[in-house]
């Protein structure tokens, strides 16, 4: 079937402590919640199963999309760099809109003058990418995962039936960590 490879919870939790130690250097020209979310944008793919049919061999890379405003000042590239789940390298795109057929398995709408997060998520709905966004207390809509800041704390909500519509398959490991998911049905 799909890609998927088994990780601990312990490592996604060191995702925020590493990050909150690298921070101060490493990252210094971008605040510590988007080192941390740039981090959580670079392993979630580790517990998302796409199918076999969005990757054109095994060795593709996963390709992370930041569509419209860019909050992590090439964070994102320092990141990634030399950085593989399993065959697949990581390969950073960034563009001003989203279309469908823009080939992004992880894309983090950010909205943009040309296209809105609610357009971005609109575009690629149904297609097998991760949609992720940041909470916007005005808008009831929301990606695939949702960064939400709670008690200066990055954490994030899972909507695993939008995941389910896309065809893709989240690990339990990374629904366990969850603020909140929505089931499927």
């Amino acid at each position: 079937m799909g890609y998927v490879v088994r990780f601990g919870r312990a490592a996604l939790f060191s995702v925020t402590a590493g990050v909150a130690l690298l921070a101060p250097c490493a990252f210094a020209s971008v605040p510590v919640e988007y080192a941390v979310k740039a981090a959580y944008l670079t392993k979630f793919g580790i517990f998302v199963e796409w199918p076999d049919s969005v990757f054109e061999s095994p060795v593709s890379p996963i390709v992370l999309c930041i569509a419209g405003a860019d909050p992590f000042d090439g964070t994102l590239d320092r990141i990634v760099q030399d950085q593989r789940i399993g065959n697949r390298k990581i390969v950073v795109k960034r563009m001003k809109s989203v279309a469908r057929d823009s080939g992004c398995e992880i894309l983090y709408a950010g909205g943009s003058d040309e296209q809105t997060v609610d357009q971005a998520l609109d575009t690629v709905s149904g297609a097998s990418v991760l949609t992720v966004t940041d909470s916007a207390p005005d808008s009831h809509t929301h990606g695939i995962v949702e960064f939400v800041v709670q008690n200066n704390r990055v954490r994030f909500n899972i909507d695993d039936e939008a995941a389910r519509r896309n065809g893709i398959t989240i690990s339990s490991h990374l629904l366990s960590l969850a603020l909140n998911v929505r089931s499927r049905s």
